[in-house]
């Protein structure tokens, strides 16, 4: 072959790279690449994660807002455990500790 045959070849191949660049790009711009669509658009949300803490490789803690609640979940890769529920949205923890002993 030639090395104009490998040439050809290596500038199409940088097209096509470029090609799917541009589209990935355009796609993260658009907000195409992330999680989907709300379906309640125009809505007070009800449903959100508040933040996301990495544990270790596999496992997250998770807490996710539902209302005005909070809810604390470690997710693996093939488990959930629910660590607390009913988390008053913004309290702290001694608020908490007085608001369930009555104190």
């Amino acid at each position: 072959m030639e090395i104009e045959t490998y040439l050809r070849f290596l500038l199409v191949l940088v097209f096509v790279l470029g090609l799917i660049g541009g589209f990935a790009y355009l796609a993260k711009r658009l907000g195409l690449g992330g999680r989907m669509a709300p379906t309640n658009a125009g809505r007070d949300r009800r449903l959100g994660i508040v933040e996301v803490q990495p544990l270790d490789g596999r496992r997250k803690l998770v807490l996710i807002k539902r209302d005005d609640r909070e809810h604390l979940v470690i997710l693996g890769q093939n488990t959930e455990t629910v660590v607390e529920t009913r988390i008053g949205a913004g309290d702290s923890f001694a608020a908490q500790l007085e608001r369930e002993t009555g104190a």
